[in-house]
Formats: structure tokens, sequence, C-alpha cells
């Protein structure tokens, strides 16, 4: 049985050969995601990237990998990044890194987009996972109010002190009054305060999933736009 830290690596490196020089490469946030920034380094590739997160762009620079300023990106050829669940049409809860709204934005620029994980990650229908939103401080007791419509439980993250790199505030959310997801992500994008939230429904082409030591991959069938 192997570690599922080892299955991360495994999963990081099967995406990574879908890198090519030249490329303008999205990198996610998270300890998935650093072991792609890792294997981008090691395998010495000539390419520049964009990063979701400060602490993601500062281990890329740390690696001698060229990070731009996204600000000034309209497009980029593929993300890698991670996922907290996804299942096998690529529908992925991500955002425990609450980084979330960032790599929705570098997404949507995305070419093509695919997440990695271990298997632990793999499900057959979404929703366990706790799925975060992220939201103005400002809004947050009104945000909070609506959320408890849609969620048997909702619970900022780190008793409200948690603040993402755009200084929002995240609620994690479980048990949906519903699983119809993108009637769900209309409702939660919807709400005036929120700024973004972890279901990703259309925005990933493939995932890379490690189980045992073994890659196994997923591909969406639709295209995202």
């Amino acid at each position: 049985m192997t570690d599922p830290d080892d299955d991360k690596r495994m999963a990081a490196g099967a995406a990574v050969r879908e890198v090519r020089d030249g490329m303008l490469v999205g990198l996610g946030t998270g300890s998935t995601a650093a072991h792609a920034i890792h294997a981008i380094a090691a395998a010495g590739l000539r390419i520049e990237t964009v990063a979701t997160s400060a602490a993601s762009a500062a281990l890329a620079r740390s690696l001698g990998i060229v990070v731009r300023d996204f600000a000034d990106v309209v497009r980029v050829d593929l993300t890698i990044d991670g996922a907290d669940e996804v299942d096998d049409t690529c529908r992925a809860i991500k955002g425990a890194g609450g980084a979330m709204v960032r790599e929705k934005i570098v997404a949507a620029a995305s070419d093509r987009m695919i997440v990695i994980a271990d298997g632990s990650k793999r499900v057959a229908v979404i929703g366990a996972a706790a799925i975060p939103v992220e939201v103005l401080p400002f809004g947050a007791a009104f945000v909070s109010q609506e959320l408890t419509a849609l969620f048997a439980s909702v619970v900022p993250r780190d008793g409200g002190h948690y603040r993402t790199d755009n200084g929002g505030m995240v609620f994690d959310c479980r048990q949906a009054v519903t699983r119809e997801w993108p009637a769900l992500a209309a409702t939660i994008a919807s709400i005036p305060g929120v700024l973004g939230h972890g279901l990703f429904l259309t925005e990933i082409d493939a995932a890379y999933i490690a189980a045992g030591g073994t890659v196994t991959r997923l591909e969406r069938r639709l295209t995202k736009r």
C-alpha cells in the first residue's frame, strides 16, 4: 500500500508530462499542487507561470520558475491544480487551501485545466467535502444567513479570522439542501457579498488520480466553453 503523498507525487508527475517548453502554465494552490510545482522545476522546462496564491508563487520562484503577474495575462495554456473531491465527469469541489476564487479565474482563462489527486479524493458523487464560499467581510453576517438556507452547516473558517489573499473570509458549507449542482452554484453566486465558491462543475478538462501506485486519467467529454 502506497502513502497518499506518494500517490499525489505520481499524479503530479503524470500531469506535468503534458507541459511543453514555451507554455504559460497556471499553478494551483495546496499540498498536491505543490508536488506539481516541484515536478515542473525538476523537469527543467522553459516555461513561464502564473500562480493562484502568494504561497504557490513563492514556492515556484524559490525553485527558479518564472512567475508572471496574472493581472497582465489574458490566456493560459495549461493549469494544474489539486481538488478536495472529483467525480468521473471531472466535476470537483476545491478550495480547502482558500484560493478557489483565483483558481476559478485562472481555470476560466486556461485552454486546458487539469486536477491531480490521490485516490481518496475520487468519489462517485461530489458533496461530502465542505464547499468553501469566499465572502466580502463587509457582508459576512448577511451572507452567512443566506447560506444557511442552502446548507445544514455554515462555519466561518478559523472562527472568522481566516483571510484569503484577496482579503475575503471563507465559510465552509456542508450538507447542501440540493445536489442540483448547477442550480446551487448559480444561487450561491447570486448572493450579494459572495466573491466565489468551490464548486468547479465545468472548468476541469481532465483529472490524474493516483491510487496504490497506479495513475488513472479521467477526461471530460464536453468542452467547457
